[in-house]
């Protein structure tokens, strides 16, 4: 197989995931809207509260990610109240886990304060704590300069 870092030119980024991804989650709201919802946040006054932005610009981050299919909405009334909605992760969303994780890893490492990070994941089972790693299917952890670049079956071809 050849690493397809050899020839750039030769292929089109049209059809990047890493791209595609970001077009989802790729704005500093929709992160932070996605650790909370990591967190156990569900109800839309309790995203505003800890992301900090205004409810306009919340409402607009839900219906995307809801649109995107990384939440579903599900309808709660308190008495005497409208009925709302509360944002559960689906699935795709859940998935993200091992992406805030390894943003939280390098976060820690290059950009927390003096005083350290703010928060540590940590293994329910055994206390430690929790960081992302790469590891091929076969179990072998990968370390740096171990990784190639192969063609996949969506890969364009420049002409």
């Amino acid at each position: 197989m050849q690493d397809l870092r050899e020839d750039r030119s030769a292929w089109s980024t049209a059809n990047c995931s890493i791209a595609r991804a970001m077009d989802v989650v790729g704005s500093r709201s929709a992160m932070l809207v996605m650790r909370e919802a990591m967190l156990g946040t569900r109800r839309f006054d309790d995203f505003v509260r800890h992301v900090g932005i205004g409810e306009p610009a919340m409402a607009a981050r839900l219906k995307e990610l809801v649109a995107a299919g990384l939440f579903e909405r599900f309808p709660y009334r308190e008495q005497g109240q409208r009925t709302r909605y509360e944002y559960r992760l689906t699935r795709k969303g859940q998935e993200l886990l091992p992406v805030i994780t390894a943003l939280r890893q390098w976060g820690d490492n290059w950009a927390a304060d003096e005083a350290g990070p703010s928060v540590v994941a940590t293994h329910r089972g055994c206390g430690h704590p929790v960081r992302a790693v790469l590891r091929c299917e076969q179990g072998h952890d990968i370390a740096d300069g171990e990784i190639d670049i192969v063609a996949g079956p969506g890969l364009i071809r420049r002409a």
